[in-house]
């Protein structure tokens, strides 16, 4: 944890790093002042390759901004560094598998169809009219079906479907692909279970987490669900514009930080872990540090307990602990 002296360091980069995020702001335009309202302010984030992170926060923190700006869909609007695997982030790619909070399914195809959409699309052109491709691409379309317990949809309509089961369509649409075409280097989940009843929940819950083991892939997972992110994560990072520094009280909203960054111990594991006073007790220190608009931690005073975490922060944020003036950030 930091503490007034402590402010933790950028660790050396090694460029094998999945993520490097540097002094990373971002916002939009507000229509009512003329100005650009703050949504995230100052993102440091460095990963290691086959990190499960989850990322949690209040209402209207910057999560799925955060999101967006990793998978490419939008750009950031000022960073010393944005990089997924060394390399500045660009337009959406096949590295960077997503599965949005709002899926979209061709209504004119059958759920397999679907399905089958997410190899269609990575295909080479001459492999989608040879008959052992399209045998292979049924057979793993039929495969990802049964483990989202859909195999009995397989040849209905979208429109057929509860929200739920259409939500779990969008997520096979983007896991088909792993034993075609690998694993993508970073996978990108935007409340993927958020439209699941609780029982099912659990079980894609245990899914994801059998396959991240399985394939030891980069997962960032955005959820408003604190018990799945406890679950779920290797890494716990909170996102919150609860905060405070030497220039501000926290009586703005300034956008918001990572306030918490704590490594957990991840593996597929029963969700009866849930019920542990451990497990309590963790929901309960995350809660505080990052939900609680009372209780606002000075930006020297982070939970950044995972070794790859570190702050920038210029003097005008802390004048014991800063090491660079925002003036000196690259665009």
């Amino acid at each position: 944890m930091n503490g007034t002296n402590g402010v933790k360091a950028k660790p050396v980069i090694t460029g094998e790093e999945a993520l490097h995020i540097e002094s990373a702001y971002h916002g939009y335009p507000d229509t009512e002042t003329g100005r650009t309202k703050r949504v995230l302010t100052n993102i440091d984030l460095l990963s290691e390759s086959g990190e499960f992170i989850c990322l949690v926060g209040p209402s209207g923190c910057g999560k799925s901004t955060l999101l967006r700006l990793i998978t490419g869909q939008e750009r950031v609007q000022q960073a010393k560094h944005f990089d997924v695997f060394s390399r500045p982030v660009g337009f959406p790619d096949k590295q960077r598998g997503v599965v949005f909070q709002q899926y979209t399914l061709l209504p004119n195809l059958t759920v397999a169809k679907n399905v089958r959409l997410g190899l269609e699309f990575q295909a080479d052109l001459h492999d989608l009219w040879r008959p052992k491709w399209r045998r292979e691409a049924n057979l793993i379309t039929m495969k990802y079906l049964e483990r989202m317990r859909l195999a009995d949809a397989a040849n209905k309509y979208p429109q057929e479907l509860s929200g739920g089961m259409r939500q779990r369509v969008a997520i096979a649409q983007t896991l088909v692909t792993i034993d075609m075409f690998g694993m993508p280097k970073v996978l990108c989940m935007d409340e993927p279970f958020g439209a699941l009843d609780p029982g099912t929940r659990e079980d894609m819950q245990v899914l994801i987490s059998q396959l991240w083991e399985e394939h030891k892939m980069t997962v960032i997972f955005v959820t408003h669900d604190l018990e799945e992110a406890v679950f779920l994560s290797s890494r716990l990072l909170v996102l919150s514009q609860y905060w405070t520094s030497d220039q501000d009280d926290g009586s703005k909203l300034s956008g918001s930080r990572i306030v918490m960054d704590i490594p957990l111990d991840k593996h597929a594991m029963s969700t009866e872990v849930k019920k542990t006073a451990e497990f309590g007790a963790l929901m309960k220190q995350v809660l505080d540090t990052g939900f609680n608009p009372n209780h606002r931690r000075h930006v020297a005073e982070f939970n950044l307990e995972h070794p790859k975490s570190f702050q920038s922060l210029s003097l005008e944020e802390d004048h014991l602990n800063g090491t660079f003036h925002e003036r000196d950030i690259v665009t």
